[in-house]
């Protein structure tokens, strides 16, 4: 049963009508065309909607519980995933996986967040909110990379770090620092994709990439719109005005020079079409890698280092 958000109404009492026609029909009566008729409604309606969303609404959008996960990717796009666990110092963290891939001939490491899709895979994941032994796995990970010379796949999908007393006291702060610093400093292709929720530094440590890419209703910031609001108008009842001014689409950051490609959703998002939407996400990250093929070590690391240096001048 899919889950509409507060702005898709018109669509959600279009799509009613269609199952309520097809539920009370019988086999006496041909609905087809009343059923195409609804459908081109909804279609409609849908582009309608879609096509004029507020930064807050997409940000709705990017945390709908039914755009494909972590684990939905790497089933969709490799042909091969032997998953790691550990950081060989505290712990596995199951909000930030990984592990080596392959795609034909090709193979890389894919390190990401995984939220999970229901109530009990959600806690199990921690609702994709990495903890230091997360970030120091995929430390761990992209050093073995490195040493293989494979590239880097990461997939972001996390409202942020694990703020709790307990990420605190085992160096979440140092932690993100680390695998940030890591990201820049390999010596092997590195493209990072924003699926969903980029959220503040537990997206940006493994997003410092040669290539970022984010989904069409992806959103992307240092904090997230509530956060801001409570901060600047001590009430968190104006996110909608702070996602505005906080410019975080994929367009506006495209327009910054933060991201370097945005990847067109299908028709009323990500959770509508996962297939359609890995098809996409794979096409691009593909082309992104190829054009980083046989790059230097040393090279990949000065442009890398340069691209993040430019952003923000004046």
């Amino acid at each position: 049963m899919t889950s509409y958000l507060e702005f898709e109404k018109p669509i959600a009492e279009l799509e009613s009508r269609i199952a309520d026609l097809r539920e009370t029909a019988n086999g006496e009566i041909n609905i087809d065309a009343e059923v195409a008729k609804l459908q081109d409604k909804v279609d409609r309606q849908i582009r309608a909607v879609y096509g004029k969303l507020t930064p807050w609404q997409k940000t709705m959008v990017a945390r709908h519980p039914e755009r494909p996960h972590f684990k939905h990717y790497v089933a969709g796009l490799f042909d091969e995933f032997v998953p790691l666990a550990g950081d060989r110092a505290f712990g596995d963290d199951q909000a930030i996986l990984g592990g080596f891939a392959r795609k034909g001939d090709t193979r890389l490491m894919v390190i990401g967040h995984e939220k999970g899709d229901d109530t009990q895979s959600r806690l199990k994941h921690n609702f994709g909110m990495g903890k230091p032994e997360g970030y120091r796995k995929a430390i761990r990970l992209m050093d073995l990379a490195d040493r293989f010379g494979l590239p880097v796949v990461t997939l972001i999908d996390t409202a942020g770090a694990f703020p709790g007393i307990q990420a605190e006291e085992r160096g979440q702060a140092e932690a993100i620092a680390r695998s940030t610093e890591h990201c820049l400093a390999l010596g092997v292709p590195l493209v990072a994709m924003v699926l969903g929720e980029g959220g503040s530094g537990g997206a940006v440590a493994l997003a410092a990439a040669d290539r970022v890419l984010m989904m069409e209703h992806a959103v992307y910031s240092v904090i997230s719109p509530e956060g801001c609001a409570s901060i600047l108008w001590r009430t968190g009842d104006k996110a909608d005005e702070a996602a505005a001014a906080m410019r975080i689409t994929a367009s506006d950051l495209k327009s910054l020079g933060v991201v370097d490609q945005v990847i067109e959703e299908p028709l009323g998002g990500a959770h509508r079409d996962h297939a359609g939407t890995i098809a996409n996400i794979g096409e691009a990250l593909f082309s992104s890698l190829g054009a980083l093929d046989g790059i230097a070590p040393a090279d990949l690391r000065t442009r890398r280092q340069d691209k993040y240096l430019r952003i923000g001048v004046v």
